[in-house]
């Protein structure tokens, strides 16, 4: 099963926005260092993204799967271009990749 569980939007200040979603939605947001923070619900997530080197152009689909070491594979063969191989994070693995209309969008499995 796939299914959309993240989204992650680049920022220029990590702690200004986390502010802003506090206090515009009342959302509760984790930091993760001083450029990282994030919504932890354990449904479909928001994470804001302030280091300009890890960061993507437009705001992130994250797509979680299970088997993660298959999905490059069926990723390419219909299509999509890997962008940045399986890494290592807190919370899992995961990797990028463009789809035919150049979205970038990442593919995780959390860690169990």
């Amino acid at each position: 099963m796939a299914r959309i569980n993240y989204v992650e939007l680049p920022v220029a200040d990590a702690a200004a926005s986390k502010g802003f979603y506090e206090a515009a939605f009342g959302w509760r947001m984790t930091g993760f260092g001083p450029t990282y923070a994030a919504t932890t619900t354990g449904d479909v997530d928001m994470g804001l993204q302030g280091d300009a080197s890890e960061a993507t152009r437009a705001p992130l689909v994250v797509i979680e799967v299970e088997g993660l070491d298959a999905w490059p594979a069926k990723v390419a063969a219909a299509g999509g271009t890997i962008v940045r191989p399986i890494f290592a994070f807190p919370g899992g693995r995961r990797f990028h990749f463009t789809d035919p209309s150049g979205n970038e969008l990442a593919v995780v499995e959390a860690d169990h």
